[in-house]
């Protein structure tokens, strides 16, 4: 049987630091499908975005709504990156009409300070989804996440590779 359920559109940001390491978030709870697995539970920020959004847009919504940054700059973007939920019986779930997430990922360079971090503090009406946070290697990222978003962080690797350093 053919899938017939949409993409959800989506936004991912991969933050650098000075040093050229990215952001990573720790989320201590699943979300529908969204699954964390034991030793897996690090991801970059990422978000769903509003019917009519700018995608830019809603890339610094997300990342503020997750970590209370507001102080980056953005550097590049992908083309569009696809991947599919693991199976999920929650019909009822927000995510659950949709088969997986479309997502277009920007790099961005934080320009504040760390203690402007902030993943615990709900806003928007969101609840936190990461309990604690970290820099890290963007190569090594692809390993420290589910298995459903592995092929879409090598792509984000990949194509970011060059912001992998430290700032000029």
């Amino acid at each position: 049987m053919s899938e017939t359920r949409p993409y959800r559109p989506n936004v991912g940001i991969a933050l650098f630091n000075a040093q050229g390491e990215v952001f990573l978030g720790h989320r201590f709870r699943d979300d529908g499908p969204e699954i964390v697995l034991p030793g897996l539970e690090w991801q970059m920020p990422q978000g769903g975005v509003d019917p009519g959004e700018d995608f830019r847009e809603a890339a610094r919504r997300e990342l503020w709504e997750e970590t209370g940054i507001r102080a980056a700059e953005f550097l590049g973007e992908t083309d569009w990156l696809t991947y599919e939920f693991p199976p999920f019986d929650d019909p009822s779930h927000r995510l659950a009409k949709f088969r997986g997430q479309r997502q277009k990922w920007f790099a961005m360079r934080f320009t504040g300070r760390e203690v402007e971090i902030d993943p615990l503090t709900p806003r928007n009406g969101q609840a936190a989804e990461f309990d604690a946070w970290r820099w890290e290697q963007l190569a090594r990222v692809p390993d420290l996440v589910v298995p459903f978003r592995r092929e879409v962080y090598r792509a984000v690797a990949q194509q970011f590779a060059h912001y992998a350093g430290p700032a000029r």
